[in-house]
């Protein structure tokens, strides 16, 4: 089964770390989930985003998620394949020139890609979206056009794969995009 790359950070989306981690993992494939100056062992905050009928989502307080991976030691080149949650996390990760680094790889080396929600703000800072077709939340799509991609305006339980890379809307996504993710790896 496949090696994959988690990345992450404080206020990860609580579903988007914590269903593809363990859902991956049932699958068979390991899964190595890092953030920026953190090691194994170490904590990042989730958050909690619903759908409540407001303009946009609420977020309430999620829970400590435990990295099973030290960011410093990693080799992209050790991995088959990246996850990107959501949540508000994407929006400084996007900052780290060593994160734009590894999303880079995966893209050069034609590796599978997942991101979903507010995952597509670190595509869009670390590559051209160009000729794809990527779904995110949809208050991500200015970035998604800005980079250059074709923003796929898709139900909040549907996903898209273009290429290598398979995104979604959100988490109630997440039965059709991990089964394309786990279709490509």
């Amino acid at each position: 089964m496949a090696k994959l790359l988690l990345i992450a950070g404080d206020f990860v989306e609580d579903y988007e770390i914590m269903v593809p981690f363990q859902a991956l993992q049932a699958m068979g494939h390991r899964v190595d989930a890092v953030c920026p100056d953190k090691r194994e062992g170490d904590s990042v905050k989730t958050a909690i985003h619903d759908f409540e009928g407001d303009q946009t989502y609420t977020e309430k307080p999620g829970h400590n998620f435990a990295l099973n991976a030290t960011f410093a030691e990693i080799d992209p080149a050790d991995y088959d394949g990246l996850v990107v949650p959501g949540g508000r996390a994407p929006e400084y990760l996007r900052l780290d020139e060593r994160v734009l680094e590894l999303v880079r790889h995966f893209f050069d080396t034609d590796k599978p890609v997942a991101a979903i929600c507010h995952g597509a703000q670190l595509l869009a800072a670390a590559v051209s979206l160009d000729k794809r077709r990527v779904s995110a939340y949809p208050a991500c799509a200015p970035e998604v056009y800005l980079a250059g991609g074709d923003f796929a305006d898709i139900a909040v339980t549907d996903a898209i794969t273009c290429g290598k890379l398979v995104t979604a809307p959100a988490w109630p996504a997440h039965p059709e995009w991990l089964k394309q993710f786990n279709a490509l790896l």
